[in-house]
């Protein structure tokens, strides 16, 4: 017997307060009714909420929203990590960021949370041997969103990209779980080597905006680089680095930068 929407939800949280905050939008402001409805109570679930969202956002006169969307449900039916990783990304972006009120809004409005999700349909591409498939997805991303990831690169659940403008992560990188970064961050490469050449970003770490981290680094869990740094060496865990090139400045200045989202030095003494 087939589940009903009440079955799924009542199984799924994150889903059951999506569609919960979605009703009271309406009543709300009955003039996003029709965005509310197509995007969130017309699905059965969240995955197919955040198919339909990636192929409407996606879709232009070279690709149509009817084939996008065939691709992205398959990826989420293919692959149940993805929808994992959706919600503790939603959740995320929930916890950390003190213009997000509700779990509806990531998915109908924070182009930061919707690059992410459409970077993971075009990675569970590349992984699966369609990359000329996934380089179209990292192309109109790119252009939709301004949010360049390579489909190559292995980014962790759990993700917050506040504003989400002019984000470039390289092919090579690896973004660990529960990192947050701001607008304009780099995890590029540097020189022409084709090889392993971009940085290795630690659980929980905290990449403040404009930050740029160039080359085969890790950045240690739990550290946090600040905003406007260029990190050209590796970070230990736990450390706080600044400046043009970063140097230490300090311990990371609690247990979790990542969550408390905390930017400010405070009285960190620089190590020489």
């Amino acid at each position: 017997m087939a589940r009903t929407q009440s079955h799924v939800t009542e199984l799924d949280p994150v889903w059951r307060r999506i569609t919960d905050e979605a009703s009271t939008a309406i009543a709300d402001e009955p003039l996003l009714g029709g965005l509310v409805h197509a995007c969130v109570l017309h699905h059965p679930t969240l995955e197919n909420a955040l198919a339909y969202r990636v192929s409407q956002k996606l879709a232009s006169s070279e690709m149509s929203e009817q084939l996008l969307r065939e691709i992205a449900d398959e990826a989420f039916a293919s692959d149940k990590t993805l929808g994992a990783q959706a919600r503790a990304d939603i959740v995320a972006v929930y916890d950390r960021d003190p213009a997000c009120h509700r779990f509806l809004q990531p998915l109908l409005y924070f182009k930061g949370f919707q690059a992410i999700t459409a970077y993971r349909v075009g990675h569970w591409l590349w992984r699966t041997g369609r990359k000329d498939l996934s380089y179209f997805i990292q192309m109109r991303v790119s252009e939709v969103f301004g949010v360049d990831i390579h489909p190559g690169a292995r980014v962790g659940q759990g993700i917050m990209i506040d504003h989400a403008h002019s984000i470039v992560i390289g092919e090579t990188a690896v973004v660990g779980d529960n990192v947050s970064m701001l607008h304009s961050v780099t995890l590029g490469g540097t020189g022409k080597e084709e090889e392993d050449r971009h940085p290795k970003i630690g659980n929980g770490v905290l990449i403040g905006a404009g930050a740029k981290v160039l080359g085969n680094i890790e950045v240690g869990h739990c550290s946090r680089i600040a905003a406007g740094s260029v990190v050209l060496e590796a970070v230990p865990p736990m450390k706080t680095v600044a400046g043009v090139p970063a140097k230490i400045v300090g311990e990371a200045g609690c247990a979790q930068p990542s969550l408390t989202m905390d930017h400010l030095f405070g009285g960190a003494t620089p190590e020489l």
